[in-house]
């Protein structure tokens, strides 16, 4: 187990050193309620006291209920300023606009949620001198379980480097609310989704495959198919010349 009175320090310090190359006068994140929003915000916080979290339901009826509730216990406990703009017209807008030029795709209009939260987010990051805080942890971000221009889109990201077992750990280190380490880890991006089942594998066995190298052959399989379709979402764009 991580050391995680220095873990934090010296996260604290690079968020600090983020803020001061930048000339930022502040932090926004997105507050969704899980874990890894939770993690980054509480650091964020430690580090910077003009630290805002957005709460941006947009679509499922979870974001609204559960989420919002989660959200709002970690702001209220670690005194974090807290906001909401409600992204469901919005999405709805879109998708009507699309539609009538493209055959939408399930997953296009789940994308379309966290690529709207991340507009927010920037909207609100140019408005007020902030920077936007990343919240991807190590385990997703090798699967690809994010969305590209979503929220793999950030300007610093505290917690990048921790897997989803180590990010537990983190926040029962510093007393985070119950109720987010215990639920199941979601997206929310639509009604019942949960990151395990969406993938077909448990994160314990992801994390015991990138901290220890040990998988089962089926494990590897997933693995090795997810970190292979999304190496695009690691990489820079392509760009001719470069």
């Amino acid at each position: 187990m991580r050391d995680y009175e220095k873990e934090t320090t010296g996260r604290v310090a690079f968020i600090r050193e983020a803020l001061a190359s930048a000339g930022a006068a502040g932090i926004v994140f997105g507050n969704s309620g899980g874990k890894d929003c939770a993690l980054a915000g509480i650091l964020c916080k430690m580090a910077c006291e003009n630290t805002v979290g957005l709460i941006l339901p947009c679509g499922a009826k979870q974001n609204y209920g559960a989420d919002r509730r989660d959200a709002r216990l970690l702001a209220k406990q670690f005194n974090i300023e807290t906001r909401e703009i409600d992204l469901s017209p919005v999405k709805e807008a879109l998708t009507q606009a699309a539609a009538g030029q493209t055959a939408l795709t399930q997953a296009a209009s789940a994308n379309m949620a966290p690529r709207l939260r991340m507009a927010a987010l920037y909207a609100a990051a140019a408005s007020e001198n902030r920077l936007v805080a990343g919240t991807g942890n190590r385990s997703e971000i090798y699967m690809g379980y994010f969305t590209k221009w979503g929220d793999g889109a950030f300007d610093f990201n505290p917690v990048s480097d921790l897997t989803v077992t180590e990010v537990y750990e983190f926040l029962r280190f510093l007393g985070a609310p119950p109720p987010i380490i215990e639920k199941a880890p979601s997206a929310g991006l639509f009604e019942g989704q949960t990151d395990e089942a969406e993938m077909g594998i448990p994160y314990q066995s992801i994390d015991t495959f990138l901290l220890k190298g040990a998988a089962s052959e089926r494990d590897k399989a997933i693995i090795g198919r997810y970190h292979s379709a999304s190496g695009h979402k690691r990489r820079p764009p392509l760009m001719y010349g470069a």
